[in-house]
């Protein structure tokens, strides 16, 4: 017989809530800047700035994935828009014949140049414009661990897929 969760408690119960309400404004205002600057939805977003990011620009497609807790398919779909509009490339892998490498173009890049301005000042008037800057140390520390442990058993579209030996 499974025991029942512990309640939780008043403070439990409004550091969930407002998490959920944080999160669902913020996401709802950074997505609409993500529009109106670039024409560009969130997950779309993510891939180029983690491209962006990357040592040479590219990455495969399943680790793009397990980057932005995003499906396979459902990420496979964004490449494609972003490729259709020539801010990435997509070819097979140079190492795995099975996979598709994606690679951000220089008009990819120069559309992260024009959104991040505004997602910067967004993320500033939103987020952090109330924050001390210890109190920005604080909530990183605290959102990092959380997220590492709920990264130890991530759901199947975060989870790294295990690469066969060579």
């Amino acid at each position: 017989m499974t025991e029942s969760p512990r309640p939780l408690g008043p403070s439990e119960l409004g550091a969930y809530f407002a998490l959920i309400e944080v999160s669902s404004l913020l996401r709802h205002s950074v997505e609409q800047q993500l529009r109106d600057a670039g024409d560009l939805s969130y997950v779309q977003f993510q891939l180029l700035a983690s491209l962006g990011d990357s040592r040479d620009g590219s990455r495969r497609m399943t680790d793009l994935a397990d980057g932005v807790v995003y499906s396979r398919s459902g990420l496979t779909y964004q490449a494609q828009v972003l490729d259709q509009r020539g801010l990435v490339t997509r070819a097979p892998s140079a190492d795995d014949e099975r996979s598709t490498t994606v690679t951000i173009t220089s008009a990819g890049r120069d559309l992260l140049a024009r959104v991040f301005p505004g997602h910067i000042a967004l993320l500033n008037d939103l987020l952090f414009a109330t924050l001390a800057p210890s109190e920005v140390e604080n909530l990183a520390g605290l959102l990092g661990r959380v997220r590492d442990h709920m990264r130890s058993a991530p759901p199947r579209s975060a989870a790294p897929r295990k690469r066969k030996a060579t």
